[in-house]
């Protein structure tokens, strides 16, 4: 068994972010590539965001810290500190509409 504190971590991984020259920071707290389920804490600085892709399996975003945005095409979803936002088995981009962190889990 291990243990994460994942508001230290979000703490961390978001001031990376911030003073990043890409605007953000990652860590992986379980799993890997090698594995079928994957989870890491991202962090973004305000204005910033993923470009749009896709995974295969199933992918959730649990938002830590700040506010995101998930788009879907023309869908979008607005998520706050507490929102597990489920994502769309189609391509989609996360953006930071504050600086923000989440647990992106990625089960293959």
């Amino acid at each position: 068994m291990s243990k994460v504190s994942l508001p230290a971590l979000v703490r961390r991984q978001v001031a990376l972010a911030r003073a990043a020259s890409s605007g953000r920071s990652a860590a992986t707290v379980h799993g890997g590539h090698e594995r079928a389920l994957r989870q890491t804490v991202m962090a973004l600085r305000q204005g910033e965001h993923l470009h749009e892709h896709e995974h295969p399996g199933e992918v959730t975003v649990h938002v830590l810290h700040g506010r995101v945005r998930l788009v879907a095409g023309r869908d979008s979803w607005d998520g706050l500190p507490g929102d597990l936002l489920i994502l769309p088995p189609r391509r989609h981009r996360v953006e930071a509409v504050q600086d923000c962190a989440f647990l992106f889990t990625h089960a293959r």
